[in-house]
């Protein structure tokens, strides 16, 4: 499938992130991304529409960000999606928490297009 034709689902409470990530995305060829301002706002799109990749933010032990990840990978037609973690801190701890509770990857902030490019092919190919 083509890379404008894979839907990407984009979950941060800060609307400059989701510009940002969005704006990136559509330099990467990504036509079809929608977003979600939380994670109860994003389960609810996941249960309505496949999505080939979600981005979502984490912030520094997010219980909110830790439990979406858990529920995705719980539920029998989203464990498989590939769920990529933006984060500030690159701390491992949070990371290593992500990754735990089922994230496919990670990346620290600022994005940039090289580096999502990398994760993004990544993700997909896990």
């Amino acid at each position: 499938m083509h890379d404008s034709q894979r839907p990407v689902l984009i979950v941060d409470t800060y609307e400059s992130t989701r510009r940002i990530a969005r704006a990136l995305l559509a330099h990467l060829g990504y036509a079809d991304v929608e977003e979600a301002a939380d994670e109860s706002a994003a389960f609810e799109k996941l249960r309505e529409r496949r999505f080939s990749l979600v981005m979502s933010g984490l912030s520094v032990a997010s219980e909110a960000g830790i439990a979406f990840l858990r529920a995705v990978r719980s539920h029998a037609l989203l464990k498989s999606t590939p769920v990529i973690v933006m984060t500030a801190n690159a701390d491992q701890e949070p990371i290593l928490a992500a990754q735990a509770a089922g994230a496919t990857g990670y990346i620290v902030k600022p994005l940039t297009a090289p580096d999502l490019k990398r994760k993004i092919d990544a993700a997909l190919a896990a």
